[in-house]
């Protein structure tokens, strides 16, 4: 058993922050020098611990962060230096803004009114206050609407009082190179950048790094990528792994062909086999949509995930690798080097994102470098 597991525990998530720091290295030397790389550590750095993971990466130079929630900005502002800033994606709900300033945060704004709500506390606070714009390029989603940009780009005193920091849009589809809306959105956002006062720019997440020079602009938002998610569908990925998950065998049995397994008996063995319950379920954020289609791997051999996932275990069919091998208080990988999120992902239906994001808290945490 690894000695990073406590006896306490049920499984083991590694977190190898050198990698992390690694694949925004390499991120950034994409960029040629002609921008600044960021990075998005939003939803606890896609559950990987952003406390740990924000310092790690400004040790490797990175001065430029982004989170969704302000409440996240909060609470990774102790842990990072005064040269660093901050952005929060969501920008400001009302009546929290001078909680957002007093902790040196800079808004992402992305309706006029929370253009107007900024402005009031400029104003009354007698600061010039930094604050990102969003412009919508093409999702609908963020960002000042073609109604608001027009009021904006026709009285630029409406940013009276703020420093801008950038003016920032967000790409639809940039993991598929080929998509015409890459394209769309790329001339949308000059578009608009050419109607607003001059200031650096953002458009590129991780996928629209690999879009080219073009889509660089000032800054890149690189979030997944750092984290080991292919950016490029369909293409080799250049980023390093970063998680290895482990689940401890809490218990193995010899079953007769005929016998099923599991809730609603969803699989029946064809075969005599031995069969190992691992302490890891979807409350663990082991997606039910594995059941009977996930895999664990031990000394590079597949084993199939057999009957439904249930919410704190999974059932395996060890028949393949030799008896005692695996054993009680063994480890399984669900993820390593040579099965990753996005080979999981694959698997459940679903994008590596959310199989990073839904990883639970019941994990025992250890973490590798840049400590």
């Amino acid at each position: 058993m690894s000695r990073l597991l406590p006896p306490q525990a049920g499984a083991l998530l590694t977190i190898d922050l050198d990698a992390i720091r690694d694949n925004w290295l390499t991120l950034k030397g994409r960029l040629g020098g002609a921008a600044d790389c960021a990075a998005v550590v939003k939803a606890d750095a896609y559950g990987l611990g952003a406390r740990k993971v924000a310092p790690a990466l400004y040790q490797a130079g990175c001065r430029h962060f982004f989170v969704a929630h302000l409440a996240e900005a909060i609470d990774l502002r102790p842990v990072l230096a005064a040269d660093t800033a901050i952005y929060v994606l969501h920008g400001v709900h009302p009546g929290a803004e001078a909680e957002c300033a007093a902790h040196g945060l800079v808004p992402v704004i992305n309706s006029l009114h929370q253009l107007t709500a900024w402005r009031s506390l400029a104003r009354q606070s007698g600061k010039v206050l930094p604050a990102v714009l969003q412009v919508d390029t093409g999702m609908a989603r963020l960002g000042l609407a073609a109604d608001e940009l027009d009021r904006v780009a026709a009285d630029h005193g409406l940013l009276a009082g703020i420093e801008l920091k950038f003016v920032m849009s967000h790409l639809a589809s940039a993991e598929d190179q080929a998509s015409p809306l890459n394209r769309m959105q790329l001339e949308n956002f000059r578009a608009a950048l050419a109607r607003l006062p001059a200031t650096r720019a953002s458009l590129a997440n991780s996928s629209g790094i690999f879009l080219g020079p073009d889509y660089h602009f000032d800054l890149v938002r690189p979030g997944a990528a750092l984290y080991g998610v292919a950016p490029v569908a369909g293409q080799p990925n250049p980023l390093r792994p970063v998680i290895r998950l482990q689940g401890k065998v809490l218990q193995t049995r010899t079953i007769e062909a005929g016998t099923a397994v599991g809730y609603s008996h969803t699989w029946t063995a064809q075969r005599p086999s031995r069969i190992a319950t691992v302490a890891v379920g979807y409350a663990d954020g082991y997606l039910r949509s594995l059941s009977n289609r996930g895999e664990v791997h031990v000394d590079s051999v597949r084993l199939p995930i057999v009957g439904n996932v249930s919410m704190d275990t999974i059932t395996v069919d060890i028949t393949d690798v030799p008896e005692g091998r695996v054993g009680e208080g063994a480890l399984v990988d669900l993820a390593y080097p040579g099965h990753g999120v996005d080979d999981i992902a694959g698997r459940a239906g679903t994008i590596g994102y959310e199989i990073l994001t839904s990883l639970g808290n019941r994990y025992s945490r250890a973490y590798l470098g840049a400590m």
